[in-house]
């Protein structure tokens, strides 16, 4: 327990300096997008000095270092500024739009795992034969094509054509009231408030976006799965089980533990990628997630909720891949602290 204490806090203290690294950077790189949020702000007719007014209200006007200690003071309040376009605080646009960005990344990095695992398991158990072919098609298939695309190839099957699934209008239908709030995610939210006709539309909205998502990333895992457990079937000490006559259970189980470190890796790194990815699927489903406000963001030169955002990310990818280090430490207590 110590020596898994020691481990995970050293993971936890270098986690420090790389949020810090992303703060400058991130800073520093919005400055150089192209738009001025003040011509923005003072709007298509203001006069030069009414923009140099609106400049120094936002701090425009100082030296960039000056802006950015500022900033960082600001920060260590938990202050992340106000949104000129939604006029209200970046922290309570995040607090409102994260949960829902969290309920469609997590549920496709869950049915990714939970499929695409045994379906590389039995591809790597059944080399040459027809599964393995298909999975290829599939594989290649998924990933010469745009997530975009698929999304709105499934709207036009499963609700044009078929009327199978609801109106691609967000996270509830519209004669649907949301849940009491518990945690913002609404198919979470409806279900712990026993809030029934809440909890069947969320689930029904969430069908397509998430299937989208699995279809074009679950290859990753799917691949990564049969390559590892591929090479573990026919390493040396799998085959010395096999000699010794444990059954096929146990002879999979042995791989399966060894195989598992590189698709921990691939599933962490797809977790950080959706994070960011999952902006066209979330724009084309209407999702309202915190991609959609990042990019309404870039395009208004909303400096505060880009630079949260970015931030926001920051943090949560650093807490999957301490996870993806902690399970490695799990797997295999070998690693050295």
């Amino acid at each position: 327990m110590r020596r898994f204490v020691l481990f995970a806090g050293k993971r936890l203290l270098f986690t420090i300096p790389q949020l810090f690294a992303v703060s400058v950077i991130v800073f520093f790189l919005i400055r150089l997008l192209p738009g001025d949020p003040s011509y923005m702000l003072a709007g298509p007719y203001a006069s030069p000095q009414r923009v140099q007014e609106v400049r120094r209200s936002l701090g425009l006007d100082q030296p960039i270092i000056t802006q950015y200690v500022r900033y960082i003071g600001r920060l260590s309040k938990g202050d992340f500024g106000t949104s000129w376009r939604t006029s209200q605080p970046v922290l309570t646009d995040i607090r409102e739009r994260l949960p829902a960005t969290l309920e469609l990344v997590v549920g496709a990095v869950f049915f990714s795992v939970v499929i695409g695992i045994p379906l590389g398991v039995a591809v790597a158990m059944s080399r040459g034969g027809a599964l393995e072919r298909l999975v290829l098609f599939y594989g290649m298939l998924a990933g010469s094509l745009p997530d975009f695309w698929i999304g709105l190839l499934l709207i036009l099957i499963f609700f044009y054509f078929l009327g199978w699934a609801p109106a691609p209008v967000g996270q509830l239908d519209f004669a649907v009231s949301s849940p009491d709030h518990v945690t913002g995610a609404y198919v979470v939210d409806a279900l712990l408030t026993g809030n029934g006709p809440a909890f069947w539309s969320a689930c029904g909205q969430l069908v397509l976006p998430l299937a989208t998502l699995v279809l074009v990333y679950m290859p990753l895992v799917l691949k990564t799965a049969r390559s590892a457990m591929e090479e573990m079937l026919y390493s040396g000490f799998v085959l010395q089980a096999r000699a010794s006559g444990l059954s096929r259970w146990v002879q999979i189980r042995y791989a399966l533990r060894n195989a598992m470190p590189p698709v921990i890796t691939v599933t962490g790194i797809e977790f950080w990628f959706l994070l960011g990815g999952a902006v066209l699927v979330e724009t084309i489903f209407a999702w309202g997630g915190l991609g959609q406000y990042a990019v309404e963001s870039v395009i208004n030169s909303d400096y505060a909720p880009l630079q949260a955002v970015v931030l926001v990310t920051a943090v949560f990818t650093t807490i999957v891949f301490l996870v993806v280090d902690i399970l490695y430490y799990l797997l295999d207590p070998r690693i050295s602290v």
